[in-house]
Formats: C-alpha cells, structure tokens, sequence
C-alpha cells in the first residue's frame, strides 16, 4: 500500500509542481496529505489524487490527472525528484509548511473557491489555502 501512495503521491507532485522551486513541490506534496487527514477527503494518498476522474475530463481535483494527455513521467531527473519528496511526506521526514493547507492553485488562476477559504503562503507558482 505503501508503494501504491508514494506512486500517487509523486505522480502528482511531478504533474502539479516539478518546475517549482523544491519548498513548492513539497508544498504540492502536503497539500495531498492534509486532505487525507481531513474528514472532507478521501482517506489514502491514491483515492484523493485521482477524485474525480470518474466524472471525466478536466473533472479532476488536480487537473493532470483529467487532461486526456499521458500520466508518464518523461523526465526522468524531475521524477526521482518526485519520488524523493513524496517519501519524505509520506514519512513525516519534513514539516507541514502549509500551515494546513487543503487547496492550492497555480498564480495565473483565479477559482471561485479561494474567496472563501483563508490564504496562507505562496510558494513558486502556487498559492496555499485553507
């Protein structure tokens, strides 16, 4: 199981985060468990990565994983990267610096959403909410 929730957990940190600066990928990272923590979400890494998918594209709750394009990791430096950070999150090896996040969105977005829920830090591309 441990496996399967680092492969989730990675997948979407590269999809979501792999240009941003290491702080905003492990950002992306906590963001995924604070949800599993949260009555609110689904309660393992895999089931909140991929809610949604079922409603089809672009229904995701990260958008990656609804695209319609391919979901495998193509560079190979970012991915080990990726796998890096999601098993430092997963193991708890690093502290929440979301200051409990549940939601982020890249800067060029504005979702109706972030009105509504208490903005706490910018990482890269990425603004924190929760």
């Amino acid at each position: 199981m441990i496996a399967t929730a680092l492969v989730c957990l990675a997948l979407n940190v590269y999809h979501e985060a792999r240009s941003d600066p290491i702080v905003g990928q492990y950002a992306v990272a906590q963001v995924v468990i604070n949800r599993v923590q949260h009555d609110s979400w689904p309660d393992d890494v895999c089931s909140v990565v991929h809610q949604g998918y079922h409603k089809g594209k672009h229904r995701c709750q990260f958008s990656w994983h609804c695209d319609g394009k391919s979901d495998t990791p193509r560079e190979k430096v970012a991915w080990a990267r990726a796998m890096i950070i999601a098993d430092d999150v997963l193991s708890g090896r690093v502290p929440d610096m979301t200051d409990g996040s549940t939601h982020y969105h890249a800067l060029y977005v504005k979702p109706y959403w972030a009105k509504s829920l208490k903005y706490r830090v910018t990482y890269g591309s990425h603004k924190f909410y929760e």
